[in-house]
């Protein structure tokens, strides 16, 4: 795929996936679904942690309304069933960490986009808004699933009911987030987390993200039987062989992701 709403790049083990439409506040439409869509695919198969970001003073300003005419000729249940819910699956079922790099705001669909992802680490000047009341809609793209999890449900409640900004710092307390880190440290931060995990085991951290995703619907006993299951085969793996020869060693392990 030709990429032209966004800008690809690995290096390093590490994708990055930018958000390249400046100009509109890197709103989503349709191209640009399908190629992060498409990125996130590519990068599960070839690097070994992708990073989200977006190009100029926001990270997403969600929907573009101008996407497709006239509002009244959009078909927001076809659009959110045939073009967000592959985005989203992809970002929350990769087999490899994703990190939301948030450099700006993150409103509707786009704040979706951020939450969904595995780590979230924003700039102190990032926002997260669920901007979807101040159009007469409900919270989408997920948004409904992930708020309760993360901050519990009366305060997921107030940021749909009320829809306003809640800025990175706030965020980070609530636990919404992981991390907020003033603007200058921004990007070193988040490139140097990146750099970790893709020197890390890849493989564990597949296990990690299923394992954890699962609780939240299973009781104690089936979610030590997913753990069971998973340690097994991550003790059969080259990393596990590789982390103990280290340890014994006294040296830094060097991670094959298998």
């Amino acid at each position: 795929m030709n990429y032209e709403r966004i800008l690809y790049e690995i290096d390093a083990g590490v994708a990055v996936i930018t958000l390249n439409r400046p100009d509109v506040l890197n709103a989503l439409d349709t191209q640009m679904r399908a190629e992060v869509t498409y990125a996130i695919g590519q990068a599960a198969q070839t690097a070994r942690v992708v990073v989200i970001t977006g190009a100029g003073r926001a990270f997403c300003a969600g929907q573009d309304l101008g996407d497709a005419g006239r509002v009244a000729d959009l078909n927001l249940e076809r659009l959110l069933r045939d073009e967000y819910i592959p985005l989203v699956t992809a970002i929350a079922d990769c087999p490899i960490p994703v990190i939301a790099a948030v450099n700006g705001a993150a409103a509707g669909a786009g704040a979706s986009l951020a939450l969904v992802c595995d780590l979230v680490i924003a700039s102190e000047e990032a926002r997260f808004i669920q901007a979807f009341v101040q159009l007469g809609l409900m919270p989408d793209a997920g948004a409904t699933w992930v708020l309760p999890r993360l901050i519990g449900n009366a305060r997921a409640m107030a940021a749909a009911l009320f829809g306003e900004a809640i800025t990175a710092p706030e965020a980070v307390e609530m636990g919404l987030i992981w991390k907020s880190v003033p603007q200058p440290k921004f990007d070193a931060e988040w490139r140097s987390r990146a750099a970790t995990l893709a020197q890390g085991p890849t493989l564990a951290y597949g296990k990690i993200k299923s394992a954890l995703r699962a609780s939240a619907t299973q009781s104690l006993e089936a979610q030590m039987l997913q753990e069971a299951a998973a340690q097994g085969a991550l003790g059969r793996s080259r990393d596990f062989k590789e982390g103990v020869l280290a340890f014994n060693d006294k040296r830094k392990p060097k991670f094959e992701g298998r």
